[in-house]
């Protein structure tokens, strides 16, 4: 089976270190998760919603720190992921594996493309050059 997201995709590498580290984690997880079996996708799961706090909790401190001018969007975007996420993880945890498959198979590649290609590229863009400044 193709990975659900590529990891290779240099749209993927925004050249901050601690973003493209997270990125390559959370891309490493969902394509994880596409392989997974019934038992594995359960504890994967539960994983990649931990993983994805964290991961924005990482994000948010780093726009308020450098002061991102679209860090409501970008928070916006980033709790409605995190709700889907965190009622996908409730339903999986209960035996629901196929709605958490089709989330995983259908919905996070194409949002994390998107994502990363804009939302994140243009933080770590102001962040680049908040640091050359």
């Amino acid at each position: 089976m193709q990975p659900m997201i590529d990891a290779d995709n240099p749209s993927y590498r925004l050249g901050v270190t601690t973003m493209d580290q997270t990125h390559h984690e959370f891309i490493a997880l969902v394509n994880q998760l596409a392989v997974s079996d019934r038992d594995d996708f359960v504890t994967l799961f539960a994983q990649l919603v931990k993983h994805t706090h964290a991961h924005f909790n990482s994000e948010a401190a780093l726009m308020e720190q450098y002061r991102f001018p679209a860090i409501r969007e970008h928070t916006d975007e980033h709790q409605r992921v995190l709700g889907e996420l965190d009622r996908f993880g409730e339903k999986v945890a209960r035996g629901s594996i196929a709605m958490g498959r089709d989330y995983v198979q259908n919905h996070l590649p194409g949002w994390f493309d998107l994502h990363a290609r804009t939302m994140d590229s243009a933080l770590a863009a102001h962040l680049k050059l908040q640091d050359n400044g």
